[in-house]
């Protein structure tokens, strides 16, 4: 099903000659917007290179900056069939792109977050799979700016749409189309099924949507390390590579102004005393894997809480082994 958008133009009420229209984007019926935030005379940042040595370059944009979230449903679409539609709907408005690019080609995780974004739930980034843009185009007396960061999780898709310019109605910016009724279906206001699918275990772990492990610590300021391993009544991690220590290590090492705790927990099987000191011995054995890789100690500290805190049941060996774990629990406030 592809995603078909229109460009309506409407004329701003001014009189006066070279008066750009007013940008109108339309998207497909079902559409949802989750969010705005209006400054009626601010200033942006836009960005117009990826992430490199440290910074992005940028235009200091002024005007209305006003900013929207929008989610679509678009099961098995691609980010860039998501965004060629708006893309061509501000080039016919006479907007010229000054820069766009793919998520690896942006700078990833750094680029996401040196840029003004509305936060989860309304507005989701997955790190590996984005796409951005920026346009502007010259108004009566100086540039207009649109810029759309588009991303998607299993089932739907999430738009955000900057524009800075001058001061305009919410009506003329943004509406949800009427002209395609085979996608006029509402969006799952809990979250598509695989959105919220946990780790292959078969649980969800509360306030944690499958996004990667460094976006976990950034929204929800928790993650559990998903594919450590560790045996009943064993505080030793079992041999192997573990990629959520590495992704852990790196970010950590990126942001020496972060900290944080890694909380052990255990099964049931056995005394609370006996398992607080086994989850704590699990949560060491973690901080000391990561000071391997290159963390200073200063930025880690470990705690245990045995079986008091258990993400689904123990009842089965399924479940024992998923209440097995240790989490990062981001302990930094900036």
């Amino acid at each position: 099903m592809s995603l078909r958008v229109a460009l309506l133009a409407a004329a701003l009420a001014a009189p006066a000659a070279g008066v750009a229209d007013a940008l109108k984007l339309e998207f497909p019926a079902g559409a949802r917007q989750t969010a705005e935030q209006v400054e009626t005379f601010g200033s942006y940042r836009m960005p117009i290179s990826p992430f490199r040595n440290g910074d992005i370059q940028s235009v200091w944009a002024e005007g209305q900056v006003r900013q929207q979230a929008w989610q679509v449903q678009a099961r098995g679409m691609t980010t860039l069939q998501l965004l060629a539609p708006l893309r061509a709907q501000v080039e016919d408005s006479g907007f010229e792109v000054i820069f766009e690019c793919e998520a690896r080609q942006c700078g990833g995780f750094d680029f996401r977050y040196a840029t003004e974004n509305i936060p989860e739930p309304d507005m989701h980034v997955d790190l590996g799979d984005y796409r951005f843009m920026a346009a502007h185009r010259m108004g009566e007396d100086k540039p207009e700016y649109v810029a759309f960061l588009v991303s998607r999780s299993a089932g739907r898709g999430f738009v955000q749409i900057t524009r800075v310019g001058p001061e305009e109605e919410a009506e003329d910016v943004l509406v949800a189309s009427t002209k395609t009724p085979d996608l006029n279906t509402s969006l799952v206001d809990e979250g598509d099924e695989d959105d919220l699918a946990g780790p292959a275990l078969g649980f969800s772990v509360p306030g944690v949507t499958g996004m990667p492990l460094t976006q976990q610590l950034e929204i929800h300021g928790r993650a559990v390390l998903e594919d450590l391993a560790f045996a009943t009544g064993s505080s030793q991690l079992e041999q192997g590579d573990y990629t959520s220590l590495d992704l852990l290590a790196g970010y950590l090492k990126t942001h020496p102004e972060r900290s944080v705790v890694l909380v052990g927990h255990t099964d049931a099987e056995g005394s609370l005393a006996g398992n607080i000191a086994l989850s704590r011995k699990r949560a060491g054995a973690v901080e000391a894997r990561l000071t391997a890789l290159g963390v200073p100690a200063s930025q880690i500290k470990a705690e245990g809480v045995g079986f008091l805190s258990p993400i689904t049941s123990n009842l089965t060996e399924q479940g024992r082994e998923a209440n097995r774990r240790v989490e990062a629990i981001l302990s930094s406030t900036k």
